[in-house]
């Protein structure tokens, strides 16, 4: 029997898929338990269309962040805080630090888990931070982080 899945199943196929499995298998697992329905034309036709609407619907979504990556290429961000002698900040500068700044400054939220930091910044001075802002959209904002 043909069927198309509704989840993944470990060994048969990822959701979305139609795949052809034994007619006992579909009749007493997988269709009474929701996890595959039969694949007639109508269901295959109709599934056809779900996939074009959401590739349609992720490419406006990589276009959003392309056009949100450009304007924030040309931005920078200024934070400042307590620093001691020879700039060392006292405390860190992280990734949510940057958002909020980021918000305040030019309205532009980001949330924290996209700005890409390797380690909190301890020191004054100039910086460029990576944003991975959608899955092969990346950019990078100024941060000029001034002592007090």
């Amino acid at each position: 029997m043909i069927v198309i899945l509704n989840k993944d199943i470990k060994g048969t196929g990822k959701a979305g898929e139609v795949v052809k499995v034994s007619d006992g298998y579909a009749r007493n697992m997988l269709i009474p338990k929701g996890w595959a329905t039969e694949a007639t034309e109508g269901n295959v036709r109709s599934l056809e269309k779900q996939k074009a609407v959401a590739a349609e619907k992720k490419a406006q979504e990589k276009a959003a962040a392309q056009a949100h990556a450009e304007k924030i290429k040309t931005l920078s961000v200024t934070i400042k805080t307590k620093a001691g002698d020879g700039g060392k900040i006292f405390g860190s500068i992280t990734s949510k630090d940057i958002a909020e700044a980021l918000q305040q400054q030019h309205k532009i939220t980001v949330d924290k888990k996209k700005i890409q930091l390797a380690n909190p910044v301890k020191m004054t001075g100039e910086m460029d931070v990576a944003i991975k802002l959608y899955p092969e959209v990346s950019t990078t904002l100024k941060v000029i982080i001034v002592a007090i």
